[in-house]
């Protein structure tokens, strides 16, 4: 645990003393979740064990103290990056480490407790996700995509040459439909259906950064909850690109297995985003707490760098195309 511990606290710290104080903390937190990030996951000796070695602490502190921290992270945020207190440099370096804090560290974290079964816990996780106006997520996640991933009927399971630009206003715009048709079939219906929760949250994170900093506090938070959603569903993008389950009768497909998501082994991002590229594990297992996440080198694909590299990669859909379509097509014939 204190792998996961000492890697995501860093960068809270790093931006409460950016909000705090201003130079040289903006610019160390943004160095921190993307230079140090990348070298560190360079260091094989710092890798995770493929397989844990003995029974991890659930992790339970780790996630609700992340949830917690959330909402101060985010509003102190909006607040200082709206007032305009800092320098430019200052200002930019701030907005964009906090939006990728936001998009790789809060939403895994968001992504642990919603898969938890104390209420209290999921409740959490969909705060966090209502508070960057996205808590449809919450819905579509694990009643569509846990059910559909890597099949048509999955709207954020790309087929292979779809491009990420073209994937992501698909993919939100499908899971937004799917989730409520999905909470429907449970028979949720007017107040009752979540959909109205998330929509409150959204409204009361759009206020509480009016309330915070006036319209700019407001201009900042659409913002940031639209870079961290943009990297919600490059995650999504990269994870499951190409891998299709196979169609055993009309409309039914094989179980979800270990070929059907693409993960990666490095250490450093993977416990910044609590084990969140151990993604077919997850799948297999989605109620396994993330310390306990497992990796199988010779059954699960492997993507050729860390999930926030090919992230990246993924924003020049010919690049990614150039590196990943060979690699899908060894696991379709595999």
């Amino acid at each position: 645990m204190a792998r996961f511990t000492l890697a995501t606290l860093g960068m809270v710290a790093l931006l409460a003393l950016a909000m705090a104080l201003g130079a040289p903390f903006p610019v160390l937190g943004l160095l921190y979740i993307t230079v140090f990030t990348f070298f560190m996951d360079k260091l094989t000796a710092l890798a995770a064990p493929d397989r844990p070695e003995a029974e991890f602490p659930v992790g339970n502190a780790l996630s609700v103290t992340l949830g917690l921290l959330h909402f101060p992270l985010l509003y102190g945020g909006v607040w200082a990056i709206a007032e305009g207190a800092i320098s430019v440099l200052d200002t930019v370096c701030l907005f964009a480490a906090l939006g990728l804090f936001l998009g790789q560290v809060s939403n895994s974290n968001a992504h642990e407790l919603i898969h938890r079964s104390p209420r209290a816990m999921r409740r959490l996780g969909v705060a966090v996700y209502s508070s960057v106006l996205f808590g449809f997520h919450a819905s579509a996640h694990t009643r569509v995509h846990h059910v559909h991933a890597a099949t048509p009927k999955d709207p954020n399971s790309a087929p292979m040459g779809e491009g990420y630009w073209r994937f992501a206003m698909r993919a939100w715009r499908g899971a937004l439909v799917e989730g409520f048709r999905a909470e429907r079939r449970l028979g949720r219906r007017g107040l009752s259906h979540p959909y109205a929760a998330y929509g409150l949250g959204a409204v009361l994170s759009l206020v509480i950064a009016g309330a915070v900093a006036g319209l700019p506090g407001v201009l900042v938070l659409l913002g940031l909850a639209a870079y961290a959603q943009a990297q919600l569903l490059l995650s999504d993008y990269v994870q499951h690109y190409g891998l299709r389950r196979k169609e055993v009768a009309p409309g039914k497909y094989e179980p979800v297995g270990p070929a059907h998501s693409w993960n990666a082994p490095q250490g450093f991002s993977s416990a910044l985003m609590l084990n969140a590229p151990r993604h077919s594990d997850h799948h297999a297992h989605p109620s396994r707490h993330y310390p306990g996440l497992e990796l199988d080198r010779s059954a699960m694909p492997i993507l050729p760098h860390s999930l926030p590299v090919m992230a990246v990669l993924a924003l020049v859909p010919p690049l990614w195309r150039r590196v990943m379509d060979k690699r899908v097509r060894r696991w379709q014939t595999a």
